[in-house]
């Protein structure tokens, strides 16, 4: 990296780091950056699209799955480059472009890493970079987040959230148009990854590939109990597809009687109008990773 970048921070992230260590690990790397603090409730999205209108074109994201997919949607189809520090919880998209989890060799590598192009995958216009959910995952995140708000730690409040979503059973009657077939079904769950997600062996939730240039579509059975949804749920929370019919497309549209849904996005939830149009945008996203990726 030799032009000056912007580091977003996400101080709300899992393992944030203090602004001083921060730059002092940029400086040890010889990288030259700024750091720009996003202050709660502040839309990270319009704040790199800032920067990038500013003349920035390397922005690195410093937080979790949501910051970077919120810097990433400012920057696709740019010419600009995202990097990533991962300092969430689960770190998904670091870890399927194969980055170093430990801040030091994260910020190693965006001086020596090199730019790849990965897909992103998008709804109705808003972009993500790992997977998207209806039914019973948003239901669950929002109950969580209104737990955390008010001093919950981040298990506990994953453990009552999923109690009072159970407590609903919720379901849906959706129709999925794909590949030239409508299926019409109910369901507690679907899932739209940004690529093949892998469903077996010691790598189950992870992705093998960035650039397929594929959706992954899983509908959860609606034969399923109350301790089954629970299971659905917390495998959901780390990316995993487990009883799904599961299909791969380019591009979906899910129709359903409501006018407004909850969707997930790579974390974040909002309420956003039906019918939801799924499409890949293959190679739309340049980002620093490993030589090797």
């Amino acid at each position: 990296m030799t032009a000056p970048a912007v580091v977003i921070v996400n101080p709300s992230s899992g393992t944030a780091a203090p602004r001083d260590v921060l730059l002092r690990l940029l400086r040890a790397s010889g990288i030259d950056a700024e750091i720009a603090i996003a202050t709660k409730g502040c839309d990270i999205t319009a704040l790199a699209r800032q920067r990038f209108q500013n003349g920035c074109r390397t922005l690195v994201a410093a937080g979790g799955d949501g910051t970077v997919s919120a810097v990433a949607a400012a920057i696709v189809n740019t010419g600009a480059t995202l990097g990533v520090l991962p300092l969430g919880t689960l770190n998904h998209f670091a870890k399927d472009l194969k980055l170093p989890l430990d801040l030091e060799s994260a910020v190693r590598n965006l001086g020596t890493g090199a730019v790849h192009l990965v897909d992103v995958a998008e709804v109705n216009g808003r972009t993500f970079l790992n997977n998207s959910g209806l039914g019973l995952y948003p239901s669950l995140v929002t109950q969580r987040e209104k737990r955390r708000r008010l001093g919950q730690r981040k298990w506990i409040a994953f453990f009552r959230a999923s109690v009072a979503t159970l407590r609903r059973f919720p379901f849906l009657e959706v129709s999925l148009n794909a590949n030239g077939q409508i299926l019409a079904m109910r369901t507690p769950f679907v899932f739209v990854g940004n690529n093949v997600y892998r469903m077996e062996g010691i790598d189950l939730g992870s992705r093998e590939s960035l650039t397929g240039g594929q959706l992954c579509l899983g509908v959860a059975q609606h034969r399923i109990g109350r301790w089954g949804l629970l299971r659905l749920a917390f495998h959901a929370l780390f990316g995993r597809i487990r009883n799904f019919t599961v299909l791969y497309t380019k591009e979906v549209r899910i129709v359903s009687r409501h006018k407004r849904l909850p969707v997930s996005l790579d974390g974040e939830v909002m309420l956003m109008q039906t019918p939801l149009d799924y499409r890949t945008r293959p190679r739309s996203l340049r980002v620093i990773a490993p030589e090797a990726s």
